[in-house]
């Protein structure tokens, strides 16, 4: 059975183009497909590993040095290329023939990876997304453990002048990115609580706030009235729900401003600001920090995308770079170094050596590798000398690893 679709263009001109795609083995698919494009700059192949294949493309084997699908790891197997390596909305991964390695079910599956560097080409020239120009080639410049830990270390002590900075109000804003767990907000409340230690004891309003959790635009609002005198600071932390609507990012663009005046308004009927006696409008003097686990770059919605681009735009943008599995080791074995990660737990050297190793040996079985799971590691290993690793298999471990 033949079909024709017709996609009309705007000015009424229409292009008609019939490309039929025969039968191919091992395809559930097994009938003639009859495609019309719109315009020939604008067309997009359907179905591109059978087009692929009708061109004659040599078919490339990749080997997965570390990856997971579905949660089962993949470590040093082989596969049957179908597209490569891509970015999407939950991560990295590459796409390949399961060929009966994950059931005969499955036909061709995406396969997570943390970075390119985690895929091996065996045979051909690395295939890229269909979408995805192709690129010069350069040097690249590998970065060793010492150089990287490093390269972290000074991102965080930037996060820790640039947050004192913003206590004394020499920056109004900052946005803070970077994965969970790597130790974000911890550096950012320490010294905000070391700021408000005069206010604690001499009895006075504490000049700075961390929020954390959801808050509303009207909420938002009587919190930046709060803190809106010179020298306050509030820290949002991971409390993206701001970040994503509307009104309250329309409020935070007027809070942040870059002119000398910084003026808000709410010009809506409420009686909670009537009650609490706050106007509906006023002057913000104060800072703010965002700490969040957003890209903003990788926002689907454009009028979002427009939003947080003003936002970004009135802020400093520190990206704390620790998107790869091994930046994330490192960070964990940064930590330990300096004397911060395992303080107050009473363990030896041998015994800290021996979790960060363990975690490196696991990191893609893992549910999560952070800091927070070298705690959880570090409370088996004390509490459970003999067991620590059957315990931390049960309880920290995705499920079938």
């Amino acid at each position: 059975m033949r079909r024709t679709m017709v996609l009309r263009k705007r000015n009424r001109r229409t292009y008609k183009k019939r490309i039929k795609i025969k039968h191919l083995r091992g395809y559930k698919l097994r009938r003639d497909l009859w495609v019309t494009l719109v315009d020939q700059k604008r067309r997009k192949v359907y179905n591109s590993s059978i087009v692929n294949k009708q061109n004659g493309a040599k078919m490339t084997t990749v080997t997965i040095k570390a990856g997971s699908y579905r949660n089962k790891p993949v470590a040093n197997v082989s596969f049957t290329l179908v597209k490569g390596f891509q970015t999407g909305a939950k991560g990295n991964f590459v796409t390949v023939k399961s060929d009966g390695y994950f059931g005969p079910e499955f036909d061709e599956v995406r396969i997570k990876v943390d970075s390119i560097e985690d895929i091996e080409f065996a045979a051909g020239a690395p295939v890229l997304a269909q979408d995805t120009a192709p690129v010069e080639q350069v040097a690249v410049v590998h970065e060793t453990d010492e150089q990287a830990i490093e390269r972290i270390r000074n991102r965080f002590q930037i996060l820790d002048e640039m947050t004192k900075a913003a206590t004394t109000g020499d920056i109004r804003a900052m946005i803070v990115s970077g994965p969970p767990g790597v130790g974000k907000s911890y550096g950012v409340e320490k010294i905000v609580e070391q700021a408000c230690l005069f206010d604690k004891l001499s009895g006075k309003r504490l000049r700075a706030e961390v929020v954390k959790g959801s808050a509303t635009p009207i909420g938002l609002y009587q919190t930046l009235y709060k803190y809106s005198d010179k020298n306050c600071m509030l820290v949002f932390d991971d409390c993206d729900s701001i970040l994503v609507d509307d009104v309250a990012l329309n409020l935070l663009k007027g809070a942040l401003d870059s002119g000398s005046k910084r003026k808000i308004s709410w010009l809506s009927e409420s009686s909670s600001l009537r009650r609490e006696g706050i106007p509906d409008s006023f002057n913000f003097n104060g800072s703010v920090i965002f700490i969040t686990n957003l890209k903003f770059d990788k926002m689907k919605s454009q009028k979002l995308k427009d939003h947080l681009d003003a936002l970004q735009s009135r802020c400093h943008y520190l990206d704390l770079t620790l998107d790869t599995m091994r930046d994330k080791i490192l960070r964990i074995k940064q930590i330990a170094a300096d004397g911060e990660l395992f303080a107050n737990m009473d363990l030896d050297k041998v015994a800290e050596t021996e979790i960060i190793d363990y975690m490196e040996e696991h990191k893609n079985s893992l549910r999560e590798v952070s800091l927070r799971m070298a705690i959880k590691v570090a409370q088996l290993r004390k509490g459970f000398p003999l067991r620590w690793k059957d315990m931390a298999k049960v309880t920290c471990m995705k499920v079938g690893a």
